[in-house]
């Protein structure tokens, strides 16, 4: 028995050769996961990037930089949209590389008035798929109330890209009175979601891999720059706005508990899921609140003006489904918990890598 135990052991186990769905840590090279809004995005902005360039405006990390010219207050945001497929149910790439600017510059309390556009085109692109990716640009940005006032184009060669990408880079003003920014969270407030979520992630995806729910899940990419004109005008005291991209809701309130020092305490119930997302994101293996939005923006609000906010929010066409999701509270700073629908409670961690690569 011995000598047949020795000629048929294992060979000894060697961590190098392992091998997990989600990028280990310590990668020397970039993966996907670098991209997908979570723990793995910020520790390349903030060894890489930062660490490179790192200067008082930068180090905010922001939706958008804040900047003093002259008398005005300037929010001015950068994005590249890489998303594939180009074309999908409610959207394109084109709606996306405005809206996502437009809805970083208004996080900040702005009004977007000019965007640039910068392509980079494969050689071999039909010229009618380009003519469509622009026209959607042209006419979200009507919608949106911006104008495209620059931009560039570059080809790469057939084979080192895939198809169309696009950057887009936009300022707006932010009006006097108006500081919002993660820093300023505190505990009491209420945290306020504009409308269901999930709902772009999925939409993506669906076509993406040519599933079927039962019914067509549409992406719910949109301008918010009026949504937050409108809470605004209920009170300029709004302490902080996100949209909550890659990464989903769940991205976004680590990072905002973080910046602030506190926590964040959900109620699952009370965060607004379709049914349908719900079950396409049960089939997946999915969290909701870890699949990205493209036309939703979440609130950090003080307690006495969160009805007033949420009335006016719902006014609005981009708020009709805003819900009251949780609050801001001193317990267990820098976490994000939710209360289940069973009574429990469990955390709601920063993601590490990507679920859905290549939403945005």
């Amino acid at each position: 028995m011995a000598d047949l135990a020795s000629t048929t052991a294992e060979p000894p186990v060697d961590p190098a050769n392992w091998t997990c769905p989600a990028p280990l840590r310590d990668q020397p090279v970039v993966v996907m996961g670098h991209g997908g809004g979570g723990a793995l995005s910020a520790e390349l902005v903030r060894d890489v990037f930062a660490a490179a360039y790192g200067n008082p405006v930068l180090d905010a990390l922001g939706d958008c930089a804040v900047l003093r010219l002259g008398g005005a207050r300037l929010a001015f945001s950068t994005d590249s949209y890489v998303v594939r497929p180009l074309f999908f149910p409610g959207g394109s790439l084109g709606d996306l590389a405005v809206n996502g600017t437009v809805n970083d510059l208004a996080m900040s309390g702005a009004r977007p008035a000019y965007l640039s556009a910068a392509f980079v085109l494969e050689e071999g692109v039909e010229l009618t798929v380009v003519d469509r990716v622009a026209r959607a640009m042209g006419e979200a940005a009507k919608a949106a109330g911006v104008t495209v006032a620059t931009g560039d184009t570059k080809v790469v060669e057939a084979g080192h890209g895939d198809g169309v990408y696009v950057t887009t880079a936009g300022v707006g003003l932010i009006p006097e009175g108006v500081d919002i920014r993660p820093q300023r969270a505190r505990p009491g407030d209420a945290v306020i979601v504009s409308g269901p979520i999930g709902l772009h992630g999925v939409a993506v995806m669906s076509v993406r891999e040519g599933l079927e729910f039962g019914v067509e899940i549409a992406s719910d990419t949109a301008p918010l720059a009026g949504l937050v004109a409108a809470m605004l005008a209920v009170t300029p005291d709004i302490h902080v706005l996100r949209d909550p991209t890659r990464g989903g809701l769940a991205a976004s309130l680590n990072e905002i508990a973080r910046a602030s020092g506190t926590g964040v305490r959900l109620r699952e119930r009370a965060v607004p899921v379709p049914e349908a997302v719900a079950n396409a994101c049960g089939f997946l293996g999915l969290d909701p609140l870890y699949v990205a939005n493209e036309g939703r923006l979440v609130a950090f609000v003080p307690p006495e003006q969160a009805e007033a906010v949420l009335e006016a929010m719902r006014a609005h066409p981009q708020g009709g489904g805003a819900a009251l999701i949780g609050e801001c509270v001193a317990d267990h700073p820098g976490t994000v918990v939710v209360e289940t629908g069973l009574g429990g409670t469990r955390v709601v961690d920063l993601p590490l890598g990507e679920q859905l690569p290549r939403i945005c």
